[in-house]
């Protein structure tokens, strides 16, 4: 089975944001549009088996949430029925527990 991949309006943001960091640094938007392209190919890569994600833990339990990893970045998402839902894709060194709102 494939599982369909939706993007919160958040992560969309998030997105946004990387590209523009990225072009900021690199100054070429070839290399900010090959960065995003990899990280959606990562998260894009669990459609086929979205639990082989890194299961997100809290205080001993699972929180509902699974990631991948891009660089200095983490996608996190839930799964749904047949969809992937990336709610936020965060720096690695954030306090994304807060940030989920989880922590």
């Amino acid at each position: 089975m494939t599982y369909e991949v939706r993007y919160s309006p958040s992560a969309l943001r998030d997105l946004e944001r990387i590209r523009a960091d990225v072009l900021h640094v690199s100054g070429n938007s070839n290399t900010a549009f090959r960065y995003i392209s990899e990280l959606l190919d990562k998260v894009e890569s669990k459609k086929c088996y979205p639990k082989s994600g890194t299961p997100l833990y809290y205080e001993d339990g699972f929180t509902g949430y699974y990631y991948v990893a891009y660089k200095a970045y983490l996608a996190f998402y839930r799964i749904k029925d047949e969809t992937i839902l990336v709610d936020r894709i965060l720096p690695g060194k954030s306090d994304y527990m807060r940030r989920l709102h989880l922590g």
